[in-house]
């Protein structure tokens, strides 16, 4: 029975990138669906990869995940295969794989892709999307191959881990970052309903959010629809995360937030 291969990239659609690692997995596994879980990841961001992976892997099926964001390539980075009890992870060693295979239990094995059988032959070291990385997950999800058959095995100190930055609640204040900023201008923080909770904040309040120099007070709904058009407010987004928005708007660009910006709430 072959598996799912859910794939996400830095790749963009505008070269054939894409395309060739789709007709490279129809090749060796021509019956394994392949999901196109996102390949517009900003180009080299290893965080925004791994963030986007673990927001999604509960939602997807049981399978392969293969995950090329990939600025190393064609370094001494390892090439990596991954066992866990939702399915197989496939990707590079930048820790771009660690936070989606921690919520899918972690990992039982874990393998550098090294059998020169399980990769195709190229004359260059810049697309191991194409070389390495797609032919291992095909192998994986046809049954063509088992993990152990791509290569010599590691230990979980053999490998990147990722690190993100926990929230912090102290003196009244919780504290974090913004995380991710969507194509509708949703700004994702790494704080969760329970800082807020914990800082004296309820649905329906206003909360001090202070950006910098500059405090806003930003009322907590739970849609967008409970604010008037053009007002930024705060919300639960849907992996469960406060996110700052604007009703038919965009909060990154009224407030002028990106990816790394901190940011703290208050009662």
């Amino acid at each position: 029975m072959t598996s799912t291969i859910s794939f996400l990239s830095d790749f963009g659609l505008q070269d054939e990138f894409v395309g060739v690692v789709h007709g490279v997995i129809a090749k060796l596994a021509p019956e394994s669906r392949v999901i196109d879980v996102s390949h517009n990841i900003p180009r080299g961001d290893t965080r925004a990869g791994a963030l986007a992976m673990m927001r999604a892997i509960q939602y997807l099926p049981e399978g392969v995940a293969l995950v090329v964001v990939d600025p190393g390539v064609g370094s001494e980075r390892k090439a990596l295969a991954l066992e866990t009890p939702w399915g197989f992870f496939v990707g590079p060693d930048n820790g771009v794989l660690s936070p989606a295979v921690a919520l899918a239990g972690g990992a039982s094995k874990i393998v550098s892709i090294e059998n020169p059988e399980a990769r195709i032959p190229s004359p260059g070291e810049t697309f191991h999307g194409r070389d390495v990385f797609a032919p291992a997950a095909a192998l994986l999800a046809s049954g063509e191959a088992s993990i152990e058959e791509l290569g010599p095995e590691l230990s979980g100190d053999d490998v990147t881990p990722m690190l993100l930055p926990l929230p912090e609640v102290e003196d009244g204040v919780a504290s974090g970052q913004c995380w991710w900023v969507d194509g509708f201008g949703n700004v994702e923080t790494n704080v969760g309903p329970e800082e807020l909770t914990a800082v004296g904040a309820k649905l329906g309040d206003e909360v001090s959010v202070s950006i910098g120099a500059k405090t806003h007070r930003l009322r907590w709904v739970s849609s967008y629809a409970e604010a008037p058009e053009g007002e930024v407010l705060l919300h639960v987004d849907s992996a469960g995360l406060i996110a700052l928005a604007v009703n038919r708007g965009s909060a990154a660009k009224e407030l002028r937030l990106a990816p790394g910006v901190n940011v703290k709430f208050s009662s």
